[in-house]
């Protein structure tokens, strides 16, 4: 008999990607049968879902909700949303602890969550504003507490993340060319995962080898490229000229349209301590030796999904 999957944010970029891909995986289609979980049961994207697998309703801040969700579950993938302003740490955590209380009372056996790095743990203290790595990090370290098994999927910055509206898109300039503006250096690298074609690709080895992954965490990027790479590449999928160039942090908050004090510290603290800390590089070499399929680079997936830059 099939185990039932809760996927929490199905209809999201993370939740949707790893029921793609289980139900597309020839093992873990029989091994597991989904329920998809959503807080609006009648949008588009949760009616879509309906024709392949069960869709059930679920809002954090409505425990019962959560209690029907989760009865029956095997093993639950978990994510939450970000919370901004007043007491954005505290929200975000409460919400997880929500999921994970009522997994843990209705018998789940597994929980996978979306967790981030504990920048303010591995910065030593230096980094205190970048609320939505540590909120979900203090989420992770609750769930450990719990007697459940559990593992965490860590996801790089989302390629998708460049497209438009957003602020990180490259802007254009008055000479016409586009920019890519940050206050890192150049040669700085960072980590990028493309969260639709590749989230399945990490969370399915969890789901194939749950014994294996117990405990651990898959800090979970396709690929790693300095800034000047970025721009390059940006450059020769779109055909227009994409240049970078480093700013101060100042010009840089001043550019931001929201939470300029986080971004900020999140590019400054990785540039000086990695994305997913001191030993960013040998983890996710570990995670992408683990990760079951190929995973994308930038411009397979800028080619795929062209940067509408206008």
């Amino acid at each position: 008999m099939s185990k039932i999957l809760a996927v929490f944010g199905a209809t999201g970029q993370q939740g949707g990607a790893v029921i793609d891909y289980v139900l597309n995986d020839a093992e873990l289609s029989q091994t597991y049968k989904i329920r998809a979980i959503t807080r609006d049961v009648n949008s588009k994207n949760a009616k879509q879902l309906e024709e392949k697998v069960e869709v059930v309703r679920a809002d954090v801040l409505d425990r019962a909700s959560l209690e029907t969700a989760l009865t029956g579950a095997h093993t639950a993938f978990a994510m939450t949303t970000p919370s901004f302003g007043h007491n954005a740490l505290e929200i975000e955590y409460n919400n997880g602890k929500a999921i994970a209380d009522v997994a843990v009372e209705k018998s789940v056996q597994y929980i996978i969550f979306s967790t981030l790095p504990p920048v303010k743990e591995f910065s030593g203290g230096k980094y205190t504003k970048i609320t939505l790595f540590d909120a979900k990090a203090k989420i992770e370290q609750y769930i450990r507490s719990l007697h459940v098994k559990s593992a965490f999927y860590s996801p790089a910055f989302f390629m998708q993340n460049f497209q438009p509206p957003n602020f990180q898109t490259p802007q254009k300039s008055s000479d016409g060319t586009w920019v890519l503006a940050r206050p890192m250096s150049p040669k700085t690298q960072s980590h990028y995962i493309d969260a639709v074609a590749d989230t399945g690709k990490f969370v399915g080895a969890i789901l194939a080898e749950p014994d294996k992954f117990e405990g651990k965490t898959l800090c979970a990027a396709s690929a790693r490229y300095s800034w000047e790479e970025v721009a390059a590449i940006m450059s020769a999928v779109t055909g227009k000229t994409i240049v970078y160039k480093q700013i101060s942090l100042e010009e840089f908050k001043n550019n931001l349209p929201f939470e300029p004090e986080m971004f900020a510290e999140r590019f400054s603290c990785e540039e000086e301590f990695g994305y997913y800390g001191p030993n960013s590089e040998k983890e996710v070499d570990w995670a992408a030796s683990n990760a079951r399929g190929r995973l994308t680079t930038l411009k397979e997936y800028l080619e795929a999904h062209p940067l509408q830059l206008e």
